[in-house]
């Protein structure tokens, strides 16, 4: 069982930067690849970005490819999503999860979720 939570979530004008943590519980996240998604009102969510579980492989989106940078500290139990050059349409509810083995950008294919933060980026 892996508990995940996120921060790091706000107001932020165009252009500017956040970044998200997302702590994991449990003594396996260092086996687990990890990933975030996001959901906009109206709209289905969207996969962000992927780690493996070593850190070695990293998957984007073309949306926020070269702006969004995604990393692990496996001793901290922790994810983050650096995001840089933010746009009004980042403007979204951002979610962390994880699952044991390759990472993957579908969301229906990890089985641990965090309860997600509030990102908006108004122009």
């Amino acid at each position: 069982q892996v508990q995940l939570v996120e921060s790091g979530g706000g107001l932020v004008q165009a252009g500017g930067s956040l970044r998200l943590s997302c702590a994991a519980s449990g003594r396996t996240f260092s086996s687990y690849a990890m990933g975030w998604f996001r959901q906009a009102p109206g709209k289905e969510r969207e996969f962000v970005a992927a780690i493996s579980w070593s850190g070695g492989s990293t998957y984007y989106a073309d949306s926020v490819k070269g702006r969004f940078t995604i990393s692990r500290d496996n001793a901290k139990n922790t994810v983050y999503l650096q995001m840089n050059s933010l746009k009004p349409e980042d403007t979204a509810i951002y979610y962390c999860a994880a699952k044991p083995g390759p990472v993957v950008k579908t969301h229906y294919e990890y089985d641990y979720w965090g309860q997600g933060t509030q990102v908006t980026v108004s122009s």
